[in-house]
């Protein structure tokens, strides 16, 4: 009875697989944007930032400014996705077991995972951010 139902679920269980695959490659190259982002605004803003390490600002403010900055992207893009996540509920309906379409535990989980996410790809500007010499920064131009 096990194989049967095991091969009557065969094509779904494929279904989902190859889904949470993609889901993964989708978050990984979010991860990577993001970071590319952070990244890039952190160099291009060197020469700011070490002013701002010149007029007294703390490494935590440094750090909150690349974070802050990060996450009001991440943040932006998280609603965006919500919205249209909700709109296309009605596609998924049919893949759709012990779940509803729009499972408020699923979206929550979701969107937290992805806000984790984002505030990891920023971590690592952030932290070069505070380590900017300003004397170094001032110098570069």
């Amino acid at each position: 009875m096990g194989a049967i139902f095991s091969r009557g679920v065969a094509n779904r269980r494929y279904s989902m697989t190859l889904l949470g695959a993609f889901a993964a490659g989708a978050l990984l190259l979010s991860l990577v944007g993001i970071y590319g982002v952070m990244a890039y605004a952190v160099a291009e803003h060197t020469r700011e930032l070490g002013i701002r390490v010149a007029l007294g600002a703390r490494g935590a403010d440094i750090y909150r400014l690349i974070v802050g900055q990060g996450m009001t992207l991440a943040l932006v893009g998280v609603a965006i996705g919500l919205a249209a996540s909700l709109a296309m509920t009605r596609l998924l309906a049919g893949m759709l077991y012990g779940v509803t379409p729009t499972d408020p535990v699923t979206f929550a989980s979701v969107s937290l995972l992805l806000v984790a996410a984002a505030l990891a790809a920023c971590f690592f500007p952030a932290r070069r951010a505070t380590r900017v010499d300003p004397m170094v920064a001032l110098r570069s131009e």
